[in-house]
């Protein structure tokens, strides 16, 4: 059996809290042959990729490249590239985009201000279909291509879809792996079937839990905690919940997950270590990736929303529901 079949089919955990973690995207056209570090490793001048780079660290914003499926090696480079950003919160998610003919202007974007959410105004706002993001960088990840190109190719031919490839979006051993706009829901193990769902879903403002690994908008155990509650209480609303604080640290966490009709769950969440043994990456050793199990999802009154676990400690719960680790 291939390396992307074992580490994508037969070593299967759970899904849930493994979305890459970015508040806002950034999204920049690049055909062409893509190298491990896309940014630096494309058409794209490596200078600009590096400047990019150097300009969002620690902003919030990720920056990845796209580029239509199909044929692309050597691309020429294109007159326009097309860029969108796009920011993934409940409740204000958003998605700009323009064409631009000099992607170093792109440095010249205010960073912090697009990773807290506020666009200012920048480019056109995007009112197309959701935006589809399926990850094929070979070059970082054999199973990327080896599934992602194909399911991409797929989706495109059944058209109707806003479809592109994705350099990189994270957990590769989930290949093929989709993330979609504007809400930031990653999945993992990906199918047509499931892609045209979860793109459904999200034209109707919906969210499409089958396979979903989490909201990019926040870290990974309030990942594991919204969609815990989303499995609970049959509540696929995009913009319905929102993590309200989280508590504590490796490798236990208090979060609180709020509805907009004022109920309220505090979730527990631990961090594990998947087993058996599974190459986090397509050929890579074996190793034991870190999981986010939910213990429990207990309702909470109003009052108990607004305190400290350890201010709740002792005081009655009014729903308790224990997940299996």
């Amino acid at each position: 059996m291939s390396t992307c079949a074992t580490a994508s089919r037969l070593l299967t955990e759970p899904l849930a809290g493994t979305a890459a973690t970015a508040p806002t995207w950034l999204l920049l056209e690049q055909p062409g042959p893509w190298g491990t570090d896309a940014l630096t490793s494309s058409h794209l001048d490596p200078v600009v990729g590096r400047a990019l780079d150097a300009a969002a660290k620690g902003t919030g914003v990720r920056i990845a490249l796209i580029r239509r499926p199909g044929r692309h090696a050597d691309c020429h480079e294109p007159t326009t590239q097309r860029v969108f950003v796009a920011h993934t919160a409940p409740g204000r998610s958003w998605i700009r985009t323009t064409g631009i003919t000099d992607p170093a202007r792109l440095t010249e974007l205010d960073f912090a201000a697009l990773g807290a959410g506020e666009h200012g105004g920048l480019w056109e706002p995007y009112a197309g279909d959701p935006l589809a993001l399926v990850c094929t960088n070979g070059k970082r990840d054999r199973c990327c291509a080896l599934l992602g190109r194909p399911l991409a190719a797929e989706l495109t031919a059944s058209g109707g879809l806003e479809v592109w490839e994705v350099t990189h979006i994270g957990g590769h051993r989930f290949a093929p792996t989709l993330f979609v706009l504007p809400y930031g829901y990653a999945y993992g193990r990906a199918t047509a079937h499931g892609v045209k769902n979860a793109l459904a879903a999200a034209r109707d403002g919906r969210i499409a839990i089958e396979d979903c690994r989490g909201r990019s908008a926040w870290e990974r155990p309030a990942q594991a905690a919204d969609l815990a509650v989303r499995e609970l209480t049959g509540e696929d609303g995009a913009d319905a919940l929102d993590v309200v604080r989280t508590e504590g640290a490796a490798p236990l966490w208090f979060v609180t997950v709020g509805h907009t009709d004022g109920r309220a769950w505090r979730v527990t969440v631990a961090q594990g270590a998947a087993e058996p043994p599974r190459p986090e990456s397509c050929g890579r050793a074996l190793g034991s990736p870190a999981r986010m199990d939910v213990l429990s999802i207990d309702r909470l009154s109003s009052c108990d929303a607004t305190l400290s676990p350890a201010a709740r400690a002792g005081s009655p719960l009014t729903l308790s529901v224990s997940r299996p680790s």
